[in-house]
């Protein structure tokens, strides 16, 4: 069976936890989409870790890790990653590279700081970890495949080739230094040493897995508010959140997926720009800021603090459609407690019109947020293990955005721990 576990919103939503706690029935976890330039929160028996191409299952024994061919490879950042892990004695584990999985090069990054400066006030907010110019490359066909780097002399010649071309656009558009084809062939060959240990045919393991009735678990990077076609387009990611890529990015019929978890936050946050109605600011901002999460609201990879905002039930309700969502797992609820008050975004008013579906982004920038106002429940409920003992106040929190949402939430995480988490019948 295939479960896949995303994002509603716009990242940060708590995915990491979820599937390294779903991954102990899994016996394959998967990354099936994006890179190293966003990350997932895990705390566990061995401690704290930010993982970003690692998929979250790797801390089981009996578990395969795959990076699938949908990922966005920075092999030097997975290989500092595995020794992250080894170093903190986190051993026996699996990892698998597909074979078809493509490679962020060195000059995708340079590339994309460079644009980032180039655009100024207009940048996207990148974490300059290379996503859009590796994925621009990789639908333009002039990227590199895993494969490639265990056929030198067809790896020579398209490395002369990718340089020319890159070259002028260093010279003319951004007057930066050239690139040199003698010292890219060989950073490649030393990425081929580094990932040649894992590389495999992993759709073929997967699908093979299938057969034997073995669990997979998908997972996601980001939320479907980061989608290039659904999403807050142009303030978006290079490569599709959605659970239906899933199966694309990890090699698998699309049939397969039978369980779609969709992670939902008990309040809003993004990192990087682009439109967000029910943002706060200011003092109000700060304090659910510093509450936030294990250690407060600031992104994994780069350490900004996030924008934060009240639950956006509007932005919700589309990301858990657009995802196919079959269950909600609800994220840091414990958080909340400090509240009198709980303000739900309910609906958009546009050009004077309510509207309760989630408009294109020409749209959104208009919008003003409608809120509908629940009491707070003023207590810690960290540690509570059973639905029935949530203060009633908080209950009917999580009823009414059940409600909105139209899918039955039933996961409740009250804590950032592994097991801190209360499981409710569908």
């Amino acid at each position: 069976m295939v479960k896949a576990i995303v994002g509603a919103n716009w990242g940060d939503e708590g995915k990491g936890k979820i599937t390294d706690m779903l991954a102990e029935q899994a016996d394959f976890v998967v990354r099936f989409q994006g890179g190293s330039n966003a990350g997932h929160t895990i705390i566990n028996q061995y401690g704290k870790f930010a993982l970003h191409l690692l998929p979250s299952g790797v801390f089981y024994n009996h578990t395969t890790s795959i990076i699938g061919n949908g990922v966005a490879l920075n092999i030097p950042y997975l290989i500092k990653e595995l020794q992250s892990l080894t170093d903190r004695n986190v051993l026996d584990r699996k990892i698998l590279v597909s074979d078809r999985a493509q490679i962020v090069m060195p000059y995708h990054i340079l590339f994309d700081q460079y644009e980032e400066e180039r655009l100024g006030g207009r940048s996207f907010g990148s974490t300059k970890s290379g996503i859009a110019p590796f994925y621009s490359d990789k639908y333009a066909k002039i990227g590199f495949q895993v494969s490639e780097l265990f056929d030198k002399e067809a790896l020579l010649d398209k490395v002369e080739h990718i340089c020319e071309m890159k070259n002028i656009l260093l010279e003319h558009m951004y007057h930066k230094p050239l690139l040199n084809s003698k010292e890219l062939y060989e950073t490649l060959l030393s990425y081929r040493d580094m990932v040649e240990p894992y590389v495999a045919d992993t759709s073929l393991i997967l699908q093979n897995a299938l057969k034997e009735g073995k669990n997979v678990l998908l997972e996601g990077q980001l939320g479907t508010l980061k989608d290039p076609d659904f999403g807050i387009y142009p303030m978006v990611t290079s490569s599709s959140t959605l659970a239906a890529y899933g199966a694309i990015g990890a090699g698998i019929p699309p049939y397969e997926v039978k369980d779609i978890i969709a992670v939902v936050k008990a309040y809003s946050s993004a990192v990087g720009a682009g439109e967000f109605v029910s943002e706060i600011f200011g003092e109000e901002a700060d304090e659910l800021r510093r509450r936030g999460g294990d250690e407060g609201e600031f992104g994994v990879t780069t350490g900004r603090p996030r924008r934060m905002g009240w639950f956006d039930a509007v932005a919700s309700r589309y990301g858990c459609r657009m995802q196919g969502a079959t269950q909600v797992a609800l994220t840091v609820l414990d958080v909340l407690g400090y509240l009198d008050e709980l303000p739900v975004c309910v609906g958009y008013e546009i050009d004077g019109k309510v509207i309760k579906e989630f408009p294109t982004t020409s749209l959104l920038s208009k919008a003003k947020p409608i809120y509908e106002i629940l009491p707070g429940w003023k207590c810690e409920i960290r540690g509570i293990s059973e639905y029935d003992k949530l203060p009633e106040k908080c209950r009917n929190y999580i009823e009414f955005i059940e409600k909105q949402l139209e899918v039955p939430i039933t996961m409740i995480s009250n804590g950032p721990k592994r097991h801190e988490i209360i499981h409710r019948q569908r």
